[in-house]
């Protein structure tokens, strides 16, 4: 065992991607049973058979006003029946529909009599319950096709309804007329329910169990045992009108969806796969899952706009995607247990999906300023010369950081939350020296525990009952960093409330508050398990710690044990400051619930260039599917990027939400100044240009806290009505004002950025108007190793700080620059939230939101102005500089009727970039309260 543990760790040094470690279709049981099941006939479908009362009793399910006896939960909102499977006698199942006051549903079937089957606690919003609302009205009827088809009327901003079909059951919802989602269309509905294992006649013990993986399966020498049998649900769910869908990350791949299923049947691919698990050096290019899942599903179309649904389940799953035909898009969805429990959000656009998931799951947290800002990272920076090393290297020249990182190595003996003696004697000074530069240190924590009882945390967490345990009850025993390991049992709440009380400085020796913590491997990563990781049937605490009777099995919570850990971490940190300032826990694995915790990123990719260019569409995946805070590792973490690419990834990196440079301990070095020049230029003013972004893009994030909105997202978010944005997966937008369309490819010298018909933009920094008269694919832009295609938008105003300082605490008295795009009628809008960028403060009004806007103030004149529109911060922060672009000919600004002045100049201060803008300099309006620059105009004033 110890040989072939050493072994799997090795092996995680050399190249590629072992695909034969991994499961298929073919060797999962539930897939093999589900992939191909035929349709059901109508006696063996399942239907409604009676309304269900609170006490569980059956209330005739009959045409005309449904009645209040088969309503309750809250707020009366949760219309339940009984469904009863037609091709299992005596099999009855309860089936909730719940309606939610923002206009969008629920529908949730289990088990009944006992068998209830467990769902993950703590993902859910504490907010939802109070959500829910009854539905307008509720009544059953017959349609044109003789189908009984209960109805309810949905409040919300958009007219919609659910009809619940009896008989083959089927759910759609309707708006405006249009079904724009539909459940088991296909009536291939399967809920495999709990039964007892019955041998057949002449089987022998070995061929019963592993038949179709009913009762056990084996792979790789890993034996499932399954002791509850066969638990799997599969449904179909459908886009009528849609020809793209999206979503359901991680994987490595196009941002539309690429169907694994023909139209008429028969497979094109293995299907997409939801099973976080530890890839090495993944694929560019595949359906495979990867570290994280989020089971949510989106389609857009022009027509019907945007549509969603989230299935709440944390096993494995599995999803088809058939090829769209004339009548819409559809999936087919697997999961290998669990509760058929799903939100269906009807929108009507990408917005109001977000405000409805975000509701479900919570938006995301809201970031302190340095976790936006520029990270260093490397497995690993060997010791404090080292460390001290690559902080002063960024002094030297001239580049911005915030948070130095360090990997595994600088532990004893992978033991977390220790020191390497020799390497790191003074952990605490060093943390200090860094915070004297106003910087910041993170180490990481995985959350496998070296089996030593010298380490005094094992024999705790073993006396305590703490770890996971195996098929037998016995704590889990699994291979990782530290050799034997043992794993905590992060789905208790007790044993998280545990973990987060050693990230006090008392118990983590040597850290101080500078230090934030970074969750790797949680998938959970186990070098010697199935997959390489954990077994489906180990057991973790359902209930109270030590109460047998509450264990679940792994399989059950696979997907939601890496959040669990990361929650737990960030608890500590949120702890460790009394619950006064953010915390940041960066962590590699994911579920819904994940964006309210903290960031993620897209793990072991590989320094090529087809990895940067994937890094694109699966960060805007991400971004849709409501985790916004994400980012790829810069330079790619395998493998030695030449200067190109490693210019042309930070120039993208720029843009990514999360922005940290990486890499292997076997790579070269490759800090930013170490290819020389031209090369250490390009990637100064790549890293500079994010700190100058920095006003904008905490705005965006401020904006994703309240409402769930994305920050680095598709273009067709921005553009629902532009077909030709559809599939558009390599240029984004960052929040609603800057696109930006990266160069990916080797030895490019031009670019041909996608327009969407109608919008005008200004290219950044050059000014200069496009798209022109170009035509979609007709015209290039050349591009030189210096540039980015990066263009602001029409009709927006971006708030951003120009002076160059060394992180993004030394920027914070600095003064604000605006630039103004103005559109065809001389119009711009914007906003701007400040606060102190690292408290919790802001909960208690000490933020301020501004509202910025250009508008006509009279015939020949304009009115630049800001609103105080949202908090009570008192602030000495001012504008030092405007910048109209779009604006030809300005006689005089004046601010509350004293001059100001203005001139042409560079939208920014940069050698090359032409004069193409007017300049407001030092108008002194304070950014946190309500002021106005006025500007006159001259007669050859124009757009």
């Amino acid at each position: 065992l110890l040989a072939a543990a050493l072994a799997a760790a090795a092996a995680r040094g050399a190249a590629g991607f072992k695909e034969h470690e991994f499961r298929k279709c073919k060797d999962s049981g539930f897939c093999v049973r589900h992939r191909e099941r035929q349709p059901r006939t109508a006696d063996q479908s399942y239907r409604v058979a009676a309304w269900r009362a609170e006490d569980g009793s059956e209330v005739p399910a009959a045409v005309g006003e449904v009645p209040a006896a088969a309503f309750g939960g809250a707020g009366g909102a949760t219309l339940r029946a009984w469904v009863v499977d037609g091709g299992a006698e005596g099999v009855r199942l309860p089936l909730d529909v719940v309606t939610y006051a923002e206009g969008y549903a629920r529908v949730r079937m289990d088990e009944a009599d006992g068998l209830a089957r467990y769902q993950v606690p703590e993902v859910l919003s504490g907010a939802l319950e109070a959500a829910a609302a009854a539905p307008a009205s509720a009544s059953t009827a017959e349609d044109s096709g003789g189908r009984v088809v209960t109805t309810l009327v949905l409040d919300g901003e958009r007219a919609c309804e659910v009809r619940l079909v009896h008989a083959p059951l089927a759910v759609d919802v309707v708006c405006d007329g249009d079904v724009v989602i539909a459940l088991n269309a296909d009536n291939r509905l399967e809920f495999e329910h709990t039964r007892q294992r019955v041998a057949q006649e002449g089987e022998s013990k070995e061929e019963g169990e592993q038949e179709q993986g009913l009762w056990a399966e084996t792979f790789k020498g890993h034996t499932d045992t399954k002791p509850l049998g066969p638990q799997a649900v599969a449904l179909g769910v459908s886009f009528p009108g849609a020809q793209h869908m999206y979503g359901i990350p991680e994987h490595a791949t196009s941002l539309a969806l690429k169907p694994t299923i023909k139209a008429g049947g028969g497979a094109i691919s293995e299907p997409y796969r939801l099973y976080n698990l530890d890839v090495f050096e993944y694929l560019h290019e595949s359906p495979f899952g990867l570290y994280g899942s989020i089971p949510v599903l989106l389609a857009h179309s022009s027509a019907r706009g945007t549509a969603g649904v989230f299935w709440f389940n944390a096993a494995e799953m599995l999803v088809d995607v058939r090829e769209p035909t004339a009548a819409g898009s559809s999936a087919h969805w697997m999961t290998e247990s669990g509760v058929m429990d799903l939100f269906l959000f009807p929108g009507p656009d990408m917005g109001a999906v977000w405000r409805q998931y975000a509701q479900v799951t919570a938006p995301t947290a809201l970031p302190p300023m340095f976790a936006i800002s520029y990270h260093q990272c490397r497995w690993n920076y060997k010791d404090e010369a080292d460390v001290a090393a690559v902080d002063a290297g960024f002094d030297e020249h001239d580049i911005p950081y915030d948070v130095l990182w360090l990997d595994i190595e600088h532990t004893n003996g992978k033991r977390y939350m220790t020191w390497d003696s020799r390497h790191f004697p003074s952990p605490r000074r060093m943390q200090e020296e860094i915070a004297g530069k106003r910087r910041r240190m993170v180490t990481i924590v995985d959350p496998h525990v070296k089996r030593d009882p010298g380490f005094p945390m094992h024999p705790e967490a073993t006396e305590k009952n703490y770890y996971v345990k195996d098929k037998d009850g016995k704590d889990f025993d699994g291979w990782c960093w530290p050799g034997a390991s043992s794993y905590l049992d992060v789905v208790s709440k007790e044993v998280r409330e545990w973990w987060a009380t050693k990230f006090s400085f008392e118990n983590y020796v040597g850290s101080t508050a500078n230090l934030f913590i970074w969750n790797d491997m949680n998938e959970p990563s186990v070098f010697n398990g199935p997959e390489i990781t954990m077994q489906k049937d180990n057991l973790h605490w359902g209930g109270a710690v030590g109460d047998e009777g509450s264990q679940v099995e792994h399989r059950d919570v696979h997907n939601a044990f890496g959040l669990y850990y990361h929650m737990a971490t960030a608890d500590g940190l949120l702890a460790r400051s009394g619950g006064t300032q953010r915390p940041f826990v960066l962590s590699r694995a994911f579920f819904p619930g994940t964006q309210k915790v903290g960031p993620i990123w897209t793990g072991d990719n590989t320094a090529d260039w087809d990895h940067l260019a994937v890094s694109i569409p699966m960060l805007t995946t991400l971004s849709l599917t409501g985790l916004p805070f994400s980012g790829a590792d810069v330079g790619g973490f395998f493998g030695n990027p030449d200067a190109e690419l490693l210019t042309r990834w930070y120039q993208l990196g720029t843009y990514y939400p999360f922005f940290r440079g990486h890499a292997h301990q076997e790579t070269k070095r490759r800090e930013p100044w170490l290819f020389g020049e031209p090369y250490t230029a390009h990637i100064r003013d790549a890293i500079r240009e994010r700190y100058a972004l920095l006003p904008y893009v905490y705005t965006l994030f401020r904006r994703a806290s309240v409402d769930g909105s994305g920050v680095m997202n598709p273009m067709w978010v921005e553009f629902p009505k532009d077909e030709t944005t559809f599939a558009v997966e390599h240029q984004f937008m960052l929040g609603p004002a800057i696109m930006v369309a990266p160069v990916i490819r080797r030895g490019a010298t031009s670019a041909t950025p996608v327009f969407p018909a109608g919008s005008t933009w200004y290219h950044f920094p050059s000014g200069e108007t496009f798209p022109r008269s170009w035509t979609l694919g007709g015209n290039s832009l050349r591009v030189k190793l210096g540039d980015v295609p990066v263009f602001y938008r029409a009709g927006h105003i971006v708030p951003r700080r120009e002076r160059a300082r060394r992180s993004s605490d030394a920027m914070q008295n600095d003064p604000y620059t605006l630039i103004v795009c103005a559109d065809e009628e001389l119009q711009a809008r914007g906003e701007l939230y400040i606060d102190d960028g690292r408290s919790y403060e802001f909960q208690q009004g000490k933020f301020a939101l501004s509202t910025l806007a250009l508008e006509r103030a009279a015939p020949g004149a304009l009115r630049l102005s800001g609103t105080l529109a949202e908090g009570a911060l008192e602030s000495d922060l001012v504008i030092e500089r405007v910048v109209l672009l779009g604006v030809k000919d300005v006689k005089r600004a004046s601010v509350g009727g004293t001059e100001v002045e203005t001139f042409t100049a560079p939208a920014v201060m940069r050698p090359g970039v032409p004069s193409s803008a007017v300049v407001i300099k030092k108008p002194g309006v304070k950014v946190a309260g309500s002021w106005a620059i006025d500007i006159e105009l001259g007669s050859g004033a124009s757009a």
